[in-house]
């Protein structure tokens, strides 16, 4: 390390409080893009809404994790690599994600409402007929997406759970590389076989449409369509548990704002947005790394180096979201950026959404009289990872 990068602050940055982002970002807002250390080298870090917004919408930045200086959180086996559509630019990009977007347009996500609000209310029932208190995360919250985009994507049921194991531990900033990597060529080796077979065998599941779609034609290589399988399952799991979990959690402690809710459940999809806005859990694993020498905002990004865009920070910028720091189920949180931005919005946002929605609705109406089970300081969260959230909910009824 040189003297130089040894001066840099150093990122990923604490949270002195585990319900706000981490209390540097504030101050970095006031002032142009800093360097700073990270694991490698350095990198640029983005914190202000505005700024967050250009670097994801703009092809003077890659979103290619291949591309030289581009900051990589998450060491993976180079082989096989199977790169997904998120981590290119156009046209590939482009070429891929018209591929998938049929399968995530809100017209089809509504078709899906009815069987996702069959698996919330099969889990409730088993949380309600099991010990009490119980642990909310691994009862409720992690079951619910690896289910859905389960089903969706037609894994068998019961192998839905090693898969989102296997994400939790590519996702982990604590596994041993062993680990990590045993991880994500198993759930490779799995949707490999699976992409295989409905190559052969077609059903009604996303993997077979886009297999009898685009591969059959050619348009679309097996791989790529592993790749795109794989980026579907972690990016469908991970980010939805947590969120249930953490806006569960801040309702609990937000009593009056519950009670809003319960007198007009109309606000559900407000609280939703300001809910992903608040938490901002993907924290800041949006990257990117600089095609061509950019100037930005009194910043000299040179061609190569990284970016980090500190999702936290964007979303709580007091310059778009006035008292960004408190939850407000009334706000209109329409311009986070939870999802990202830009070409590389996340496809998956509208069946996210709908799960978060049915899943905090069913669950408050099912258990009137939900509440903690522990003190809230006990809460224990998930920090060293790149999506944040919570080990361990106990609640009761």
């Amino acid at each position: 390390m040189s003297e130089r990068s040894a001066e840099l602050p150093e990122w990923p940055m604490p949270r002195s409080c585990p319900f706000s982002p981490p209390d540097q970002y504030a101050a970095l807002r006031e002032r142009p893009p800093v360097k700073v250390r990270i694991r490698g080298g350095e990198a640029w870090l983005v914190t202000r809404h505005d700024h967050a917004r250009l670097v994801l919408n703009d092809p003077r930045f890659t979103a290619d994790d291949q591309h030289p200086g581009f900051p990589v959180r998450v060491r993976l086996p180079p082989a096989p690599r199977m790169m997904s559509f998120n981590r290119m630019d156009d046209p590939d990009h482009e070429r891929l994600r018209r591929m998938g977007t049929t399968e995530f347009t809100a017209r089809r996500t509504r078709r899906l409402r009815p069987w996702v609000e069959e698996i919330v209310g099969r889990l409730l029932d088993e949380l309600e007929k099991g010990p009490n208190p119980a642990d909310l995360v691994t009862g409720f919250s992690l079951r619910l997406p690896s289910l859905v985009i389960g089903r969706l994507l037609g894994v068998a049921e019961g192998d839905e759970a090693v898969l989102a194991r296997q994400t939790e531990t590519v996702l982990s900033q604590e596994a041993e590389p062993e680990r990590i990597q045993d991880a994500y060529l198993g759930m490779t080796q799995y949707l490999d076989r699976l992409a295989t077979d409905r190559e052969r065998s077609p059903r009604d599941d996303l993997v077979s449409r886009l297999a009898t779609r685009y591969v059959a034609t050619g348009e679309l290589s097996h791989e790529d369509l592993v790749a795109m399988a794989r980026m579907f399952l972690v990016a469908g799991h991970e980010t939805t548990a947590h969120q249930i979990t953490l806006s569960v959690l801040s309702l609990l402690r937000a009593p009056e704002q519950l009670a809003e809710l319960r007198r007009d459940p109309g606000l559900y999809p407000a609280a939703v947005e300001e809910l992903l806005r608040y938490w901002s859990i993907p924290q800041d694993n949006q990257a990117r790394a600089a095609a061509v020498d950019v100037h930005l905002d009194g910043a000299d990004i040179r061609k190569g180096d990284g970016v980090i865009v500190a999702i936290p920070g964007a979303n709580h910028d007091e310059s778009v979201f006035p008292g960004a720091a408190n939850l407000d189920v009334r706000r209109d949180a329409h311009g986070h950026v939870a999802f990202g931005h830009g070409k590389h919005l996340c496809l998956g946002a509208p069946l996210a959404r709908m799960e978060l929605e049915i899943a905090l609705r069913s669950l408050f109406s099912r258990f009137p009289a939900l509440r903690l089970a522990v003190e809230p300081q006990r809460v224990a969260f998930r920090e060293n990872s790149i999506v944040y959230g919570i080990k361990e909910l106990p609640v009761a009824w």
